[in-house]
């Protein structure tokens, strides 16, 4: 067989689109059409039944997740459903599974498949930054974040854990460590030689800082970890959080570095920062204390967009995105050292 990682990125999704059909059978949809709606660590499809049903279907990446934690990943997600929040309604197979574990001639390896009922509305912005909206509209979305996170932080922080409930945690180690998460960000080759050196002395002082802090459920529970724009779905007045993947155990001022990190230098950046701050603290307790923290976070945000691109150097959304990537995560560097 033909290495399926040296295939074009078309060819991958063909493979992964006949997976996705084969996986659908264990839903008993009959025919079904798929369309793709995004491919990057994982293939989402949108699916359309022949009684006119929609929903989005997702293929994982191989190896990011074991079976316990996939399966912690989606307790959480029904847990929150159950708890009056707006995320992706989850849709068991025909044996009450949550995931299938599907095996196909044009995929090396077997892959982890779940269903989601459709949910509508706008994204909010993507990674590259862009976002279309008037000051006024900007604040009350952003409001809005930063009312769900905490919301989102008042559940996790009083949700008792299932048995065997297992997630990877962006501590110090996940975020800075020798094997951080997403990479290595340090050894990224499209760094300079005086980039790099900022980076290995902001990272050397984010070990020693995130070493350093609290880890009680005031600050530090369970995240989604990936707050980014093009997650929240704007509905009217409602905004949906989508993509649970990269959830698991950190600190609260990482989520919200994470809803503001790709809006840094944009003309409407403190609005949304204040409003996203005042939503906030409309639902949970946020001291000054703790905020002044913020730059840390936003430095070690940074960083982990650096390893993605470091690890899939191969991919086109990589080439584009680096340029960017490395001049943001260098200037919050630089403030967060405070050598601006």
């Amino acid at each position: 067989m033909t290495d399926f990682y040296t295939l074009t990125s078309a060819a991958q999704v063909g493979h992964l689109r006949e997976l996705a059909q084969a996986a659908l059978t264990r839903w008993d949809f009959g025919s079904c059409e798929l369309t793709l709606i995004k491919f990057r660590e994982n293939a989402v499809f949108a699916v359309a039944t022949g009684d006119g049903r929609r929903y989005a279907l997702r293929v994982h990446r191989a190896g990011y997740h074991s079976d316990a934690e996939l399966r912690s990943e989606l307790q959480w997600m029904c847990a929150l459903q159950a708890g009056g929040f707006h995320v992706p309604e989850i849709v068991p197979d025909r044996s009450g599974n949550l995931f299938v574990t599907i095996r196909h001639a044009g995929v090396p390896e077997a892959r982890h498949v779940d269903l989601f009922k459709w949910i509508s509305g706008t994204q909010l912005g993507s990674v590259a930054g862009e976002i279309s909206a008037d000051t006024a509209t900007l604040a009350r979305a952003f409001h809005t974040v930063g009312t769900l996170a905490a919301r989102l932080h008042n559940q996790a922080a009083a949700w008792p854990l299932p048995p065997g409930f297992t997630r990877h945690a962006w501590d110090e180690e996940g975020l800075v460590g020798e094997q951080p998460i997403w990479g290595r960000f340090w050894e990224l080759a499209a760094l300079s030689p005086t980039e790099r050196a900022l980076v290995v002395r902001a990272r050397d002082q984010l070990r020693r800082d995130l070493g350093a802090l609290d880890r009680s459920p005031d600050v530090y529970s369970l995240i989604h970890a990936d707050f980014a724009p093009e997650n929240l779905l704007v509905d009217g007045d409602k905004v949906r959080l989508l993509d649970f993947d990269d959830a698991g155990f950190g600190w609260h001022l990482f989520e919200i570095a994470t809803s503001l990190y790709f809006h840094i230098g944009q003309p409407y950046y403190a609005t949304i920062r204040a409003a996203t701050i005042a939503g906030y603290r409309a639902e949970r307790r946020l001291p000054d204390a703790q905020l002044v923290l913020l730059p840390m976070f936003l430095a070690a945000r940074g960083f982990t967009y650096l390893g993605w691109v470091h690890t899939r150097q191969e991919t086109e959304t990589a080439r584009e995105l680096t340029p960017m990537l490395v001049e943001l995560a260098c200037n919050v560097a630089r403030v967060y050292l405070r050598e601006t």
